[in-house]
């Protein structure tokens, strides 16, 4: 009798540290934070009202969540797509085994495990007044903002974004090389047997095989985008007027920044956390994962 429900009693010792820890660390504070987002949590005394939905009435009154949301919107639509494509270009451009190759994949993933602070302070001194980006452009004739690129309204998330496709683009090309390695190549000599061109058998081998491996990049992709945080923090503080302002960075300020504004930053965590998940919905469903894996 002891024999036979001993491994499922085996099983449950062995997972209960983790689901202690994922209890502890991930679905209190979920559950405590959606809590908050229905009060007036004071910091400073620890005391929460009810306040019912008043949070999130007041989230959408307020012009700086749509600007945040605004930001936060070019910064994942703009960024997403160049980088997913320039990572699936890299990936097949790489997919040799010669040592050059090796040294173009190590070289595409150094930025992706340099430390954000380090890259953002970098970039910061580039894009100033006098940094090597104007330099570059004032030596060239081509047109430049004096004040340097994240001091002016118009270029600063721009120039945030290509920061972030640089150094984004090396981890997503490995993910896909990973996954592109791992595609059987007699399917490519059958097709270069039945005269099929190499654009026909990346577009009917290459990408259905790398659709699962598509939706991954995608959906952490766009949550990574989504909680874009440290760049904004180290680089601009959300400025010049506003103009870098993303969805993270409002939640930081009202959380961290005012004793009396945690519940309304719950709340805003919270619609961060839908939009996520809806845009990854989305991704599964418009990828149809399930289907080309059955195919």
């Amino acid at each position: 009798m002891n024999q036979r429900h001993s491994p499922p009693l085996n099983t449950a010792l062995l997972l209960a540290p983790w689901i202690l820890t994922f209890c502890v660390f991930w679905v209190y504070p979920l559950g405590y934070a959606l809590f908050l987002s229905f009060t007036k949590y004071q910091t400073l005394t620890n005391t929460a009202v009810w306040a019912g939905i008043d949070n999130y009435r007041s989230l959408f009154r307020d012009d700086i969540f749509w600007i945040a949301l605004g930001n936060t919107s070019v910064f994942s639509f703009g960024t997403i797509p160049v980088t997913t494509a320039l990572a699936l270009a890299l990936a097949v451009l790489l997919s040799g085994n010669s040592r050059l190759q090796d040294f173009f994949r190590s070289a595409y993933f150094l930025p992706s495990v340099t430390s954000v602070v380090v890259v953002a302070l970098i970039f910061t001194n580039l894009y100033s007044a006098n940094g090597y980006v104007n330099g570059l452009l004032r030596t060239l004739g081509l047109p430049y903002p004096a004040r340097g690129w994240l001091q002016e309204p118009s270029a600063a998330l721009s120039a945030i974004m290509l920061m972030d496709v640089w150094i984004s683009t090396g981890y997503y090309m490995v993910l896909l090389l990973a996954s592109l390695q791992t595609i059987p190549k007699d399917l490519y000599e059958a097709a270069e047997l039945a005269g099929a061109s190499k654009w026909y058998q990346f577009r009917r081998i290459t990408l259905p095989m790398l659709r699962p491996a598509l939706l991954f990049v995608l959906v952490i992709n766009t949550i990574k985008s989504f909680q874009i945080f440290v760049e904004i923090y180290v680089m601009t503080k959300g400025g010049p007027l506003d103009a870098t302002t993303t969805l993270i960075y409002m939640l930081y300020v009202n959380a961290f920044e005012k004793p009396d504004m945690m519940g309304y930053a719950c709340a805003l965590a919270y619609i961060v956390f839908l939009i996520t998940l809806v845009f990854s919905l989305f991704q599964m469903y418009l990828l149809q994962v399930d289907r080309a894996v059955g195919e």
